[in-house]
């Protein structure tokens, strides 16, 4: 035997004499500045590269197949996008061309209503598969969508689950866990989130929490209510047993603008406690919803068909213009209309009926103007012409408020955009400028034109400390042994150019974009490969397949 063993290992060290031996390093990031993640002063260093993995931070010397200059440039744990709606958009397009090019390597999806439970993928690793077979340019998790467990169980409609319903719900929870979704998220603003009650949210935050999972959530209200909303996320989280992450924190009231301080005092005091609770942004004074959510909660029971009837009822009429224009309040209704202060605060995005896609981009007021008919006539009629859906930006906060927030030490940064194409070609034709400027444009205009953050801190809050929210160990710093997701850009160039005006434009100053060891972002150009694994969460099964953890390949 031991001959045997002699003659082989001979043979192997012919052929690599013959072949020649592999390079030290697949990839060498030389003369940087490393900017590495845990907020503490950038420093210069090399990073050396292998199978997909850091295995040098400091001086790496030695062969490699191909080395990056990045003297000038910075060096940053790749950007991971705590807060994500490319759950079908990748499918469309797997490049996720308008996130690679902001720096983004990893995001995070299922806010409220997720992939999976649901009839097309009935199992999170059904819809997983999915992505592994298609390639991801970029990484991918998950979070199960309490909205999405509502539905599957208790359909389109208001009113408690029953006790069966609810150990369903629960189960669909555990489920998702187990087949390593990263936690429960909700959305509670408009329907189906809406009807959810607080003891439902806690029963299930409580299964994801036994998993090791985490509760976020876009709150019931981000208006008059928003108070009562925090102290809500913060009862789930105390109830459940689970960290909490505030979804895009805001304050979307025009007559509580300035209240923002009292607001993170309400959070901070929570922390103080000892509780777990965090929160993201984005750098936007605009949110995109939808138009439909002007429309009262009632009115959307049982679907878009039996909104959309609903609007054609004329008995129906009186008491949806009251409450829609706030003459008749109702109850803790988070009303986007009252909130954004007029038509003028709304600006659509997507209409699919041909005949309407000529206001693609323009504001609501606008539209009223060119249809010639009363504000409520043509709401109606877009809603009815468009299937009961019209995305829409609402402009409704404050940059002052918004500020405050992005420099607090536990908020962190999430675009709440998609990955598309500034072709057209995949996503809505005016989307929100979040969807391709978000990261570049917290480095561009809040670090090096504001200062408003340190370029450390902004890149900590850009990859550990949402590496961290979702327990991704493995990923956010740059440190030898972790997933090579990095991203390599210039200080002095990096900005957004997307506009409310002009969204489909890619940001500038990205140079390199690196996803577990493989050139993503070449000199800024995308290079179609397609390296993403699935970020599984906490509560994985054991019995994972180990291939399905490995790098997805390329094309």
């Amino acid at each position: 035997m031991r001959s045997l063993l002699g003659t082989a290992l001979i043979v192997a060290a012919a052929l690599v004499a013959v072949h020649g031996q592999r390079a030290q390093f697949d990839l060498v990031i030389r003369g940087g500045r490393v900017v590495d993640g845990t907020g503490n002063p950038s420093f210069d260093a090399d990073l050396g590269i292998r199978d997909g993995r850091i295995v040098v931070l400091g001086r790496a010397t030695g062969s490699a197949s191909r080395t990056i200059d990045a003297t000038g440039l910075a060096v940053a744990p790749g950007f991971i996008d705590i807060h994500n709606h490319s759950d079908t958009t990748l499918l469309d397009d797997p490049d996720g061309q308008s996130m690679l090019r902001q720096g983004v390597t990893s995001m995070i999806l299922g806010e409220g209503g997720s992939a999976a439970p649901s009839r097309r993928w009935p199992r999170f690793t059904a819809y997983f598969d999915e992505l592994r077979r298609r390639g991801l340019s970029a990484n991918i998790g998950s979070y199960v969508g309490s909205s999405q467990v509502w539905t599957q169980v208790h359909g389109p409609r208001a009113g408690p689950p029953d006790g069966t319903e609810l150990e369903a719900m629960r189960r669909l929870v555990g489920e998702a866990m187990t087949d390593g979704a990263l936690g429960l998220a909700s959305s509670l603003s408009g329907p189906p989130g809406v009807w959810i009650d607080t003891d439902t949210l806690v029963a299930l935050a409580e299964v994801a929490g036994q998993h090791g999972g985490r509760y976020s959530t876009h709150m019931r209200t981000e208006g008059t209510g928003v108070f009562k909303s925090v102290e809500e996320a913060v009862e789930i989280g105390r109830r459940g047993h689970l960290p909490v992450d505030i979804i895009h924190l805001k304050i979307a009231e025009r007559t509580m603008w300035g209240q923002m301080p009292d607001l993170v005092a309400l959070i901070a005091a929570a922390r103080a406690r000892g509780q777990a609770v965090e929160a993201n942004v984005y750098p936007y004074r605009a949110g995109q919803n939808d138009l439909a959510s002007i429309v009262p909660p009632w009115a959307h029971e049982d679907g878009a068909t039996a909104l959309v009837a609903r609007l054609k009822d004329p008995s129906l009429r009186p008491r949806l213009e009251g409450e829609i224009l706030g003459k008749v309040p109702l109850g803790d209704w988070y009303n986007h209309y009252t909130a954004t202060g007029g038509w003028d605060g709304m600006l659509l995005v997507t209409l699919t009926n041909p005949r309407y896609r000529q206001f693609a981009g323009k504001r609501m007021s606008e539209v009223i103007t060119s249809i010639g008919r009363p504000p409520l006539d043509v709401l109606f009629e877009l809603l009815i012409e468009n299937g009961g859906s019209v995305p829409t930006v609402f402009f409704h906060h404050s940059e002052e408020d918004m500020r405050y927030a992005l420099a607090q030490p536990f908020v962190s940064i999430g675009s709440d955009g998609s990955a598309v194409n500034a072709d057209g070609t995949v996503g809505p034709a005016h989307p929100h400028p979040r969807f391709y400027g978000t990261f570049p444009r917290v480095l561009g205009r809040y670090v090096r034109e504001a200062r408003l953050l340190s370029l450390e801190e902004a890149v900590r809050k850009m990859t550990s400390a949402n590496a961290a929210k979702v327990r991704q160990f493995d990923r956010g710093l740059l440190r030898p042994g972790l997933w090579a997701d990095v991203t390599i850009f210039d200080p002095a160039r990096v900005l957004d150019l997307a506009t409310f005006e002009q969204p489909q434009q890619y940001a500038t100053g990205i140079e390199y974009v690196i996803v577990n060891g493989t050139v993503v972002i070449d000199r800024g150009t995308h290079t179609h490969a397609r390296p993403g694994q699935i970020l599984q969460g906490p509560g994985r099964a054991i019995d994972v397949d180990a291939s399905r953890q490995r790098p997805m390949g390329q094309r």
